[in-house]
């Protein structure tokens, strides 16, 4: 069990612990609800949750009535603050920040709920998700709480997702009063950790998120129904502010959201990354990419980075990269076994389908330390804390990666498909037809992050490597942890001038199970490597995945091309096999490099063109 029981030699104070020690102290209220006018004139709806003296009246009534100030956090959401509800119904009217306002209110921190522009019942029309608009709306709000009478003058930001990138944005405006930001599963690079990992176009992402959005922005709510997060057939779209009883002002709102940009038409505008937008020079997908403006985010300001091993197709990566951009920053990395908002708990050894880590005491202990400066210890605890799959054991570490460069085990790709400590004495090739109709299936990482409710990951992994370029090692003598990126370095060659390389890391057990473990992906057009800037470092191989970057193969000839899979903590049994597949094609969920031209690959081994994987891997010590 690594939920709660195996906490105590990651944490001098365990989560679990440091919950029990902060009690419930205040009641929470009903919201007041209100309209905030921008600089432009544009209204947005904001709910305020002021906490009560446990007793009193949950009433709304005039925040900070009981004379108490607060600490204050902010959620910008494009996903609504507040559902409408058919009064004869039950159910929660805030599922999307339900959780924050029942965990953070009670224990004395007031809460500011915005609907982005452009959505819920805020007026407005939206430019792209995170527009840049939406950044300068942060700052003006930020200004109203903290002229409030129930203010202490201090904000923090958090959030899942979307409300956690809003968190980056805050930061980096400057603004003196935010302390303490929280992104909770969310980018640092929209482009390369969610719509185009590797240079890659995630097909159905687009349409799902572009489906989303219309259901909500558009008030559709036949569509909205099919999102299980969303499906109480009790809502009647979003909750009109106090002074707009009849819901005039929201039809308005909603009216004024049928201009917002499309998902569908839009994403296929950044084929590549900082690529400007035709019409207009100043956007691209960096716009709405947190690391952009990082710059801004004052040394003082403390950042919580949180993802889980299953987090989509790169979001764990943009968690690390916030912990390692933000050096000079109190900075803390928490990484579960979890997907997309930690939801699912994804080990194959779980004790429990649904995640029952008490993370929200590990963001209420964040606050705490920086917001209300409480003794909480956490200056004394290591700043990464980890979860090892299998092991199921929580570990700390005071860096990124874990493990030191030394213990880097090197394992090379040889004839016969085999995966061994040396290379081939001898230089050769394995010969490898793309198959476009490989795929994944539909227990990947990939759903959750199109609002599908997986709940078992790579449940059918057994066989599926097969049809691939697979090299598998001999049975392992001791028990290996992995911790970080394993990077591939692949000598290729092709007969054709692009491609998509897929790379699956995987645990073939003593009895012959299968275990999908992690994978990288790039599209060959990307794989020229480039250095880190600083406002975006990483420990895995650096591409900028722009146009001038991108260049085609030549047919026929070998090239070196090293590409990091995606991080994860996984202990690897004595007696089993690690298997390293390479594959050109994931039909359930990329888009198909070349179009209807299946590469004809060689894959290189031994002499100078020696393919390999490194492995951050420590080794335990003889099992028992």
């Amino acid at each position: 069990m690594h939920s709660t029981h195996s906490q105590s030699a990651a944490w001098k104070v365990t989560p679990a612990a440091y919950a029990q020690s902060r009690p419930e102290t205040h009641a929470i209220p009903e919201p007041v609800s209100r309209y905030l006018a921008m600089r432009d004139g544009c209204r947005l709806a904001i709910d305020v949750y002021v906490p009560r003296s446990i007793g009193e009246p949950r009433e709304p009534r005039e925040p900070g009535d009981g004379g108490g100030r607060y600490p204050t956090i902010t959620l910008f959401t494009p996903y609504y603050r507040r559902f409408k509800m058919d009064p004869s119904a039950e159910g929660e009217r805030a599922p999307n920040i339900a959780k924050f306002r029942d965990y953070l209110v009670p224990r004395g921190y007031a809460l500011v709920v915005i609907d982005v522009r452009g959505t819920g019942a805020s007026f407005g029309t939206r430019d792209s998700f995170r527009s840049p608009r939406e950044r300068e709306d942060s700052v003006e709000v930020v200004d109203w709480i903290i002229a409030q009478p129930w203010s202490d003058g201090v904000v923090g930001a958090t959030g899942i997702s979307y409300l956690g990138a809003a968190s980056d944005f805050l930061a980096s405006t400057g603004h003196p009063a935010v302390r303490a930001i929280a992104p909770l599963f969310s980018v640092w690079d929209t482009y390369a950790d969610n719509y185009f990992p590797g240079g890659i176009a995630l097909k159905a992402l687009t349409q799902s998120y572009d489906d989303l959005m219309v259901a909500m922005d558009h008030d559709q709510r036949h569509m909205l129904s099919r999102v299980v997060y969303y499906s109480n057939p009790a809502y009647q779209g979003p909750q009109p502010v106090d002074d707009d009883p009849s819901g005039a002002l929201v039809a308005q709102a909603i009216q004024e959201h049928l201009a917002n940009f499309r998902q569908t038409e839009f994403m296929p505008e950044f084929r590549y990354r900082e690529d400007p937008l035709p019409y207009d020079p100043a956007f691209s997908s960096a716009s709405f990419s947190p690391y952009s403006v990082s710059s801004g985010i004052g040394k003082e300001v403390a950042v919580l980075s949180v993802s889980g091993w299953m987090d989509g197709a790169g979001y764990m990566n943009g968690a690390i990269s916030r912990f390692l951009t933000l050096a000079d920053n109190p900075r803390h990395l928490l990484l579960g076994p979890w997907d997309h908002g930690a939801r699912i708990d994804v080990s194959p050894w779980r004790g429990t389908q649904m995640a029952d880590f008490p993370w929200l005491a590990e963001v209420l202990r964040f606050f705490d330390h920086y917001l209300l400066g409480l003794p909480t210890g956490l200056d004394a605890e290591d700043p990464v804390h980890y979860c090892a799959l299998h092991a199921e054991q929580w570990r700390s570490a005071s860096q990124w990666p874990p493990l030191p460069a030394a213990d880097e085990t090197v394992l090379f790709l040889q004839a016969g498909a085999k995966l061994a400590d040396r290379p081939d004495a001898d230089a050769g090739a394995s010969r490898h037809q793309v198959d476009f109709s490989i795929g994944t299936g539909q227990g990947t990482r990939y759903e959750r992050i199109a609002a599908i409710n997986s709940t078992e990951y790579y449940p059918d992994w057994q066989g599926r490597t097969d049809r691939m370029a697979s090299f598998t090692s001999e049975p392992l003598a001791r028990d290996a942890e992995l911790a970080g990126h394993a990077v591939a370095d692949i000598w290729l060659s092709s007969n054709e001038p692009d491609g998509a390389l897929f790379v699956y890391l995987t645990e073939v057990e003593a009895d012959g199970t299968e275990r999908y473990v992690t994978e990288g992906l790039l599209r060959l057009l990307h794989r020229k490597e480039a250095p880190c800037p600083d406002a975006y470092r990483t420990t895995w191989p650096f591409r900028t995945f722009s146009k001038a970057d991108a260049a085609p193969m030549t047919p026929g000839r070998q090239e070196r091309i090293r590409l990091g899979l995606l991080p994860t903590a996984w202990r690897f049994s004595k007696g089993s096999r690690i298997r390293v597949s390479l594959a050109g094609a994931d039909r359930d969920h990329c888009g198909q490099v070349p179009h209807g031209r299946p590469p004809l690959w060689e894959v290189g081994h031994g002499a100078a063109q020696a393919s390999r994987i490194s492995l951050p891997l420590g080794f335990h010590k003889e099992s028992t």
